[in-house]
């Protein structure tokens, strides 16, 4: 017979094991997909407008798919408020970059603000899980490198180059680095 297990506001914070299992491994997942839209941002990105456009709309709408999941997995959204506002901001990202998708100036200033946006929220995410699951440092680095990259992204798309999505390609290699870097140390707590 299966437990049916209510999630309380006043439940002790579950201990690290597998609800850390599930979390390194959404980490892994978002930093193989990272990888994988860095690699074809590079490889085919540059060099074809609608594979290019494709990929700047999937990148923020994959955002909003991994944060909404992790969230349902976590409590779901009301109790994963940051989470909760990122999906939303994800989504309107998602769209406004499909919108705007020919003026590439336009779509990197949308670019900027969502990453200072998403990179907040991200670090807000970090500090509340790390009483639960700790190891949570790299998500907040990330979090608040996110916000910066934002800036840089603004003043791109304020400058006289007309960017491509290959601008974007580091950022994303970050995030993968950050997540891989935040699943290992997962990995590492557990054992310990």
């Amino acid at each position: 017979m299966t437990a049916i297990v209510e999630h309380r506001a006043d439940a002790p914070a579950p201990t690290p094991g597998a609800g850390s299992t599930g979390l390194r491994n959404y980490y892994l997942l978002r930093a193989l997909v990272a990888a994988a839209w860095v690699a074809a941002a590079f490889a085919i990105g540059g060099t074809s407008w609608l594979a290019g456009a494709i990929l700047l709309i999937a990148y923020p709408a994959w955002d909003a798919l991994a944060n909404l999941g992790d969230a349902a997995r976590n409590g779901g959204l009301a109790r994963n408020p940051s989470q909760a506002l990122n999906v939303a901001v994800s989504t309107v990202t998602a769209a406004a970059v499909a919108a705007t998708i020919t003026d590439m100036k336009t779509v990197i200033g949308i670019f900027g603000a969502w990453a200072i946006l998403a990179g907040l929220l991200q670090l807000a995410t970090g500090v509340r899980r790390w009483k639960t699951y700790g190891a949570q440092w790299a998500m907040i680095l990330s979090g608040a490198q996110s916000a910066l990259a934002g800036g840089h992204f603004l003043s791109r798309a304020l400058g006289s180059a007309v960017p491509d999505v290959r601008v974007v390609a580091p950022y994303a290699a970050f995030g993968a680095f950050y997540f891989l870097l935040s699943a290992l140390l997962l990995s590492f707590r557990r054992k310990g």
